[in-house]
């Protein structure tokens, strides 16, 4: 059975307007060595979301939560779990606010990611051995303490944030004069990729929607392809930022009903699009932000001669990991 669409063009406006005084728009770009390397005369426009404040697309999920909870809700506080740059964003917003943010990670978190909630002043909880554990902490806590839970994927205001990166890009490719054929979007929660098929339903119905998923936290890959949601004992990738083990009641239907395709990329493969990106683009990627092109190189064949939008979702990876990807160890 076909769903309702979980968010319309008209959330996703007013999420822009919400959190444009927060933050500005972020660049799109063309890579003409980027371009090279994915051959098959692909043309590349890459979304530069590691631009952002907090460097990630999901600082727009926490300022387009934040901005539209009632100063009531403000005022009990907001909990979250995140792997990073959810709780990143959920933080800054949560400062510029002045609202009370307590954020859940799992043991073992990214310490960059940790450090920089605990410098925009968000109370963080280390418990549990990976997201999804974490979810539960964050439950508990909102039980407890009355809190307003800021889910990463299964909230409106959050899913509306994360679209607007993509009419930000369509709109952008079109002042170009390069609409986009297609779109290659990662998905953890899967907030990007519906993100994407929003704004393509609305203002670009010719644009096809693409996912790539870790091999190694698969669930929405497998589940898409079986037709039926699927749940993984364990999310094995270095990009944490895709390391979940389910699929969410607001994002898989349409991930089901709306994806022109789904892939999976190894660990190895996302390794080596960061190096790609470092060489081409110049700029620092986490593994997470490295996914879409992985995706691509391995959708190119069919992408040929096309216009397709990746987006490097985040920036923030932590030293050790850069360092194994840059002496090759991964």
């Amino acid at each position: 059975m076909t769903l309702p669409w979980p968010i319309t063009l008209d959330e996703v406006h007013a999420a822009r307007a919400r959190i444009a005084p927060y933050m500005a728009p972020s660049p799109l770009y063309n890579h003409p060595l980027l371009d090279a390397a994915v051959g098959h005369g692909v043309h590349v426009l890459v979304k530069h979301e590691n631009f952002n404040p907090t460097n990630s697309f999901k600082v727009r999920n926490g300022l387009s939560f934040m901005t539209a909870l009632p100063e009531s809700q403000r005022a009990r506080g907001v909990v979250a779990a995140t792997r990073g740059n959810h709780g990143l964003g959920i933080a800054y917003a949560g400062r510029a606010f002045g609202v009370r943010t307590t954020i859940c990670v799992p043991v073992g978190n990214n310490p960059d990611k940790n450090a920089g909630m605990r410098a925009l002043g968000a109370t963080l909880i280390e418990e549990g051995r990976d997201y999804d554990e974490s979810v539960q902490v964050a439950l508990q806590i909102m039980e407890r303490d009355g809190a307003t839970l800021a889910h990463s994927t299964n909230d409106r205001t959050v899913l509306a944030g994360a679209a607007t990166l993509s009419l930000e890009m369509f709109e952008q490719a079109e002042a170009q004069h390069t609409p986009l054929d297609a779109v290659v979007a990662v998905v953890g929660g899967g907030s990007q990729a519906v993100g994407a098929m929003t704004v393509a339903r609305a203002l670009s119905p010719h644009t096809r929607v693409y996912a790539v998923q870790a091999a190694g936290a698969a669930a929405a890959h497998d589940s898409w392809h079986a037709g039926q949601r699927l749940t993984v004992d364990h999310a094995d990738t270095f990009a944490d930022g895709l390391a979940t083990r389910s699929t969410y009641d607001l994002t898989y239907p349409a991930l089901r009903d709306g994806l022109a395709g789904f892939v999976t990329v190894t660990d190895t493969e996302i390794a080596e699009a960061l190096r790609l990106l470092l060489r081409t683009t110049h700029s620092l990627v986490e593994g997470a932000g490295a996914g879409g092109l992985a995706g691509l190189l391995n959708l190119a064949p069919q992408l040929a001669g096309q216009s397709v939008g990746i987006i490097v979702s985040g920036g923030n990876i932590d030293d050790a990991t850069l360092r194994r990807i840059v002496l090759h160890e991964l």
